[in-house]
């Protein structure tokens, strides 16, 4: 695919960055695969002469194989990982928990947006040096302080007007807040009980919670401070969610597998409640406004954008939609990527039959998720080309 690479080697690597939302998601299921792999930020300008010419997009973060494969999409990162290293595995192979699994990563990655994005940025002024210095190492690798702060500071401006978008505003954040400590509270008990999500190993669930979590909300000071101070088990989790062992001291005798027997360790109930109550609001709004406009564009072709204006997005929107959510109102751009994700996490769940389907049935029902997953999109969504198309 690639004719001029000068970093080629026979592992693969990862163009991404410290603080990046989704490089941390594969960042860290890199490190807990065991997948040898070379760290590259964009500021190599092999970057801006190889690999952004292909994807079309700036953005991060970004894998590229021994093979000369790219692969932009984190959840298609790790589906092509899993597939080429099947050991040891981190999807669950039994039926309830590869389904929460996918459920609560999906949730990680495009749930959890909203506090993520707000704790950066609604305290930019208590976290502006330090933001500084995350942000011009994307686009600035040389010695000068100034010309990096620079650098930052012209990216933060971008980044920082991404909020009306996701609906934070003067008028959510303190709600946004309120749901993001009682997120921290739930997990913090389990965490208390387990190294990992589900069990004595890592799954897709922990990655996408890895996401917001550490990314956004371990490393940026305002929020580090809090998840501190607030939930210390949650924190010890990134931590380990970084290290290359499975095992860990403070779970020395935890064998390392999923929870037996397909059970979903009863502390995880309810993290899986407020998933279902804070994103749920969100997907419910965005089935209803996707299948809207598949209604009124019935001739759309498969392999159209989905995109307000067939613009090429990693995030694209169509439209703005408003929900009531604990007691307010949200105004944000539809998200049909996390639809994407959903519906990917929900084609688990449908294909369950027998036991299998009333243990998951029962305990959707006990952790108020019914409506959620009853949701059904118009038409199927499928990632080609490094976009989100009508399959």
């Amino acid at each position: 695919m690639m004719t001029t690479n000068a970093t080629k080697t026979d592992t693969d690597i990862l163009w991404g960055v410290a603080h990046s939302y989704y490089t941390v998601k594969i960042r860290s299921y890199l490190i807990k695969k065991g997948v040898p792999f070379r760290e590259l930020y964009p500021s190599h300008a092999e970057f801006q002469t190889r690999v952004l010419p292909a994807v079309r997009h700036m953005v991060v973060p970004i894998l590229e194989t021994p093979e000369d494969e790219i692969v932009q999409d984190t959840t298609d990162m790790i589906e092509c990982l899993e597939a080429r290293f099947p050991q040891p595995p981190m999807v669950p192979d039994t039926p309830v928990q590869r389904a929460v699994a996918w459920l609560l990563g999906a949730f990680g990655s495009e749930g959890l947006l909203q506090p993520g994005m707000s704790y950066r940025w609604s305290y930019r002024a208590e976290q502006e040096d330090f933001l500084r210095g995350e942000f011009g190492r994307i686009m600035y690798a040389g010695p000068d302080r100034e010309a990096r702060d620079r650098a930052g500071k012209q990216l933060m401006d971008y980044f920082h007007d991404f909020l009306p978008g996701l609906g934070v505003t003067p008028e959510t954040i303190a709600t946004i807040e309120a749901a993001y400590g009682e997120l921290l509270d739930a997990l913090e008990i389990h965490f208390q009980s387990h190294p990992y999500l589900l069990g004595g190993r890592p799954s897709i669930a922990d990655f996408g919670l890895m996401a917001p979590l550490y990314a956004h909300l371990a490393r940026d000071p305002v929020p580090s401070m809090l998840m501190k101070s607030r939930a210390p088990n949650v924190y010890r989790w990134t931590e380990r969610m970084n290290l290359s062992s499975i095992a860990d001291g403070e779970f020395a005798d935890r064998p390392e597998t999923y929870a037996a027997d397909d059970a979903i360790p009863e502390t995880l109930e309810p993290v899986l409640e407020l998933a279902f109550q804070d994103w749920g609001a969100e997907l419910l709004a965005n089935a209803a406004f996707f299948n809207a406009w598949v209604a009124d564009n019935p001739s759309l072709p498969t392999g159209h954008l989905v995109s307000a204006g067939g613009e090429r997005k990693v995030h694209p929107t169509l439209g703005f939609i408003d929900y009531p959510w604990r007691g307010c109102t949200v105004h944000r751009a539809s998200a049909p990527h996390g639809l994407w994700h959903f519906d990917k996490a929900a084609a688990f769940a449908r294909a369950l039959s027998g036991e299998p389907r009333k243990r998951f049935e029962a305990l959707v029902k006990r952790t108020g998720g019914e409506r959620v997953m009853a949701i059904e999109l118009a038409r199927p969504m499928k990632r080609e080309d490094y976009v989100l198309v009508l399959a």
